[in-house]
């Protein structure tokens, strides 16, 4: 196992708890690829992004959109130059004041010490019910 790709994703999920984007940003390549996999119709934050001023933007949708009240990264896996991590989240969406709860798996690309390309899957239904109202 690769434990430096494990703590460098660990660390950011831990900056992302305490609101340090900069410091998400900060793991990250220049020209990253980042993909939460669905519709942007459906909810802003999802679709592909390239590069960390995107990623940054991301960041700032899921913030003005989401109140998380659980945000729970619980298994984390090391195979080559991948880490995947399968947690669980909840939260409300502002606008509508609707709740949503969804297991996740996030898979990250690590390369030279920072991440290439980041994919997140979960159920998005509940994202774009919640958004819709």
């Amino acid at each position: 196992m690769n434990d430096a790709n494990v703590k460098l994703v660990q660390g950011m999920y831990g900056a992302f708890g305490k609101g340090d984007i900069a410091g998400v940003i900060g793991a990250l390549a220049v020209d990253a690829d980042w993909e939460s996999v669905g519709r942007p119709a459906d909810y802003p934050g999802l679709g592909k992004r390239k590069g960390t001023k995107a990623v940054q933007e991301f960041f700032g949708i899921v913030a003005q959109n989401i109140e998380f009240s659980e945000f729970s990264p619980r298994e984390f896996y090391e195979t080559g130059d991948k880490v995947f991590v399968l947690g669980h989240y909840a939260g409300t969406v502002k606008k509508t004041v609707r709740t949503f709860a969804t297991d996740f798996m996030h898979v990250f690309s690590v390369r030279g010490g920072k991440v290439e390309r980041f994919k997140e899957f979960f159920d998005t239904a509940q994202i774009a019910e919640g958004y819709r109202g």
